[in-house]
């Protein structure tokens, strides 16, 4: 891979993975409101919903930036974006919900690109597979 491509894929993990994080951290914060709001739309077990949403939006988020099980973990997040745009915002009257439910259509895109193509070379996964692409290491030819 060409040097100065090798840090794509950790900056596209970055900038889809950033954001779970947040959303993981506000829904830990505002527990009462995302509860309420979960029951809101129907779904059963709101509280057990609310611990799941967590999880998987920052431990998800997390491993994503991380680039460790990548694929798997992706394919999760995939998954969850999927679900919550149908669950959440299928209410295509308001346009606000229109477009959170596109951008969950394109997070699981991209998402998808990830599953396929993995984590990229600046990622847990790569050091796992070559010690010699650990983070921080320098590609063959590059001065250390």
């Amino acid at each position: 891979m060409e040097t100065s491509n090798r840090y794509l894929p950790l900056l596209g993990r970055v900038l889809i993975g950033a954001p779970f994080i947040l959303s993981g951290l506000s829904k830990l914060a505002a527990h009462d409101t995302t509860v309420a709001y979960i029951s809101s739309v129907g779904l059963p077990l709101a509280q057990l919903a609310w611990l799941i949403a967590i999880v998987v939006e920052f431990g998800g988020g997390a491993l994503l930036v991380l680039g460790y099980r990548t694929r798997l973990v992706a394919s999760v997040l995939a998954l969850f974006a999927l679900a919550t745009a149908i669950s959440f915002h299928r209410n295509f009257a308001d346009q606000n919900q229109m477009i959170h439910f596109l951008k969950n259509i394109m997070l699981t895109g991209g998402l998808l690109q990830i599953v396929y193509f993995g984590a990229g070379p600046i990622s847990i996964d790569a050091s796992r597979r070559d010690p010699r692409l650990a983070i921080g290491a320098h590609p063959a030819g590059e001065p250390t």
